[in-house]
């Protein structure tokens, strides 16, 4: 069974960092592309960042580039997703997914399987 098991969220203050991890087990991770997600209160679930398996490409969301960084480990069967100069704006529950083919990968329902979520809060 897929499982994907977020972590690194926290309290932090605007402008600081934090990292996010998304272990997977049960899933071929090194033929998967990976997304994070989250969702803010009273808000849709949105997308941040993703990246595809084989030859590496990365996609952002326009409110994170040049501050967030998706990256992954196959060799951990692990997704991270750094977070620079957090703003209170970004205050969300985090969710990783995975999927290996089809869909785009901005759209949430291209994605298979999902974590639980991790929730981030970015103070003023």
């Amino acid at each position: 069974q897929v499982q994907l098991v977020e972590s690194g969220g926290g309290l932090v203050q605007a402008g600081g960092s934090l990292g996010l991890s998304c272990a997977a087990s049960g899933l071929t991770f090194s033929s998967s592309r990976m997304g994070w997600f989250r969702q803010a209160p009273g808000k849709e679930r949105e997308f941040v960042a993703g990246i595809t398996r084989g030859v590496v490409n990365t996609y952002y969301a326009d409110s994170v580039k040049g501050r967030f960084t998706i990256s992954r480990d196959n060799a951990k069967n692990t997704a991270y997703l750094q977070m620079n100069s957090l703003k209170p704006g970004d205050t969300a529950v985090y969710y990783c997914a995975a999927v290996y083919t089809g869909g785009s990968v901005y759209e949430q329902s291209s994605y298979k399987y999902w974590g639980q979520g991790t929730q981030v809060t970015v103070s003023s």
